[in-house]
């Protein structure tokens, strides 16, 4: 029997809509739907797309009932509420990190999902690149023996525009949650279990926003990770996976489709590839198809996005770091 066309629409119209949309045209379909609180713009993205409806209104996009699922694109501070409306009127949503501003709105989104039979998920790249499903393998097989260490470095170079979303408070910016989940990520996607012993140095920057941090993680297994974030001075997006019997290198990691395999005994270096950077989206996006059409939704390691969040949520009560609004 021929499976229905799941329709897609999409909240908010910047980067990653822009990638959405081209991604739904490689998997042989067009984005059903957009939203957007600037209504003109919505209308532009739109035309460039055929995209078949505009909505005058946000809200209207939870209305629809010929829409099955939502990605929901928006800055930080506006997933809560809008995953809200769109679980209560049975969405499915893929949701752009970090999925939420801290682990109470997450737990709460979380619990109304599974009320609701619906699936929900973190617009996480790492979870659904090729590669890693490859280098879990490789890990779990034992090739390589246990993972002991991992280290992680994320730093970009961005102007001190105090305006703009990596700055501003009130858009819930800084290092942690607009590139530190990456790094959080690969962390607890290598590691048995959760990390729950975590600490950190941290700088804030003009407006009270996490610039800069170092944290140091290390779970009952003993599997510890270093993690390194700057929004004000560039570093490689570089992983470095260390097991007892070699090293897994990972360069450009969230999107990452090539890592070297290093012998610990003989310095040898394998090349180990899958997939291809540019369809990021594409892979996450049939991973989320497929667990909307099958209820199985363990390739979205939603447990994996709540130990991260989890983690960063400690951390900014440690620095005392709440956004304007927010509720822990």
């Amino acid at each position: 029997m021929e499976q229905k066309e799941l329709n897609w629409a999409v909240l908010g119209v910047g980067v990653i809509a822009n990638e959405m949309a081209q991604a739904l045209l490689k998997m042989g379909k067009r984005l059903y739907a957009v939203g957007n609180r600037t209504h003109e713009k919505a209308v532009s993205f739109a035309e460039k797309y055929g995209v078949k409806k505009v909505y005058d209104r946000v809200e209207d996009m939870f209305l629809d009932e010929d829409v099955d699922i939502i990605y929901i694109t928006s800055p930080h501070n506006t997933h809560y509420p809008f995953m809200k409306a769109a679980l209560a009127h049975g969405k499915h949503i893929l949701v752009e990190k970090s999925i939420t501003l801290n682990s109470r709105e997450l737990d709460e989104m979380a619990a109304l999902a599974q009320e609701k039979h619906l699936i929900m998920a973190e617009a996480m790249t790492i979870w659904h690149m090729p590669l890693y499903k490859k280098l879990w393998d490789i890990v779990e097989s034992g090739e390589l023996g246990r993972v002991q260490m991992i280290t992680v470095n994320f730093g970009s170079f961005k102007d001190y525009n105090m305006k703009n979303r990596f700055f501003n408070m009130d858009l819930a910016g800084g290092a942690l949650l607009d590139i530190g989940v990456y790094a959080l990520s690969i962390v607890r996607s290598f590691m048995e279990d959760a990390p729950g012993m975590v600490s950190s140095q941290w700088l804030p920057s003009p407006t009270g926003s996490d610039e800069q941090a170092t944290i140091l993680l290390k779970n009952t297994d003993s599997q510890m990770a270093t993690v390194a974030l700057s929004m004000h001075s560039k570093q490689p997006k570089r992983a470095m996976i260390s097991c007892e019997k070699g090293y897994i290198e990972i360069m450009e990691f969230p999107r990452a489709s090539k890592a070297v395999l290093v012998d610990a005994k003989t310095g040898e270096r394998k090349e180990c590839e899958a997939g291809e950077t540019e369809n990021a989206l594409y892979y996450e996006m049939t991973d989320m198809e497929e667990a909307v059409r099958t209820g199985d939704a363990s390739a979205m390691k939603l447990s994996f996005s709540r130990d991260v969040m989890n983690i960063m949520t400690g951390l900014r009560k440690e620095w005392g770091l709440q956004y304007p609004g927010e509720e822990w």
